[in-house]
């Protein structure tokens, strides 16, 4: 293990049967539909690498960067919108692919954003939730598993750009 993390939280097998059981999900909500992963950068790509190889459902992608970490390990309560959608949602079904929902700060403010272009559906997918450090009221339709008010990284997460490559998800060492 890392010297730089205290523990390893959540391991390869289950993460694995945890993108099953939300590919499950959501192939069973949208049967015979097609569905438009919204994933935001960077956290999001392996997760959502898993879950779309999972799903038996018609879906295409497209990405969103979006910011309000820096390099810290605090929200800083202001959400860049750094790249934007390359394509048009109206009527279509999205689902957004995030990494973790933490405070909910930036969810809130893309979930709005989307909202205003008339997606025909606006559902949420999130491998990780800590509830402990929510300020904005955010459903989650798709949740993975719920940690601790701990720092985590790995499997897509990361700290100031480092930890990604991870195949499990660690908590990092104070």
């Amino acid at each position: 293990m890392n010297k730089k993390l205290s523990k390893i939280l959540i391991d390869k097998t289950t993460i694995d049967s945890e993108v099953e059981r939300l590919a499950a999900e959501i192939n069973r909500d949208y049967e015979g539909e097609e569905v438009l992963l919204v994933g935001l950068l960077k956290g999001c790509f392996v997760f959502m690498s898993d879950l779309m190889r999972s799903l038996s459902v018609s879906c295409s992608v497209d990405f969103m960067i979006v910011s309000s970490y820096g390099s810290g390990t605090e929200s800083s309560g202001k959400v860049n919108i750094i790249r934007d959608l390359s394509e048009d949602i109206k009527g279509r079904n999205v689902l957004i692919v995030e990494d973790i929902v933490d405070s909910g700060i930036t969810l809130d403010c893309v979930m709005d954003i989307l909202r205003e272009r008339k997606p025909a559906s606006l559902k949420l997918c999130s491998f990780l939730s800590k509830p402990s450090r929510r300020q904005r009221d955010i459903k989650i339709d798709y949740c993975g598993i719920e940690i601790e008010d701990e720092f985590v990284v790995g499997y897509g997460l990361d700290y100031a750009e480092k930890y990604r490559e991870l195949p499990f998800v660690g908590v990092l060492a104070d």
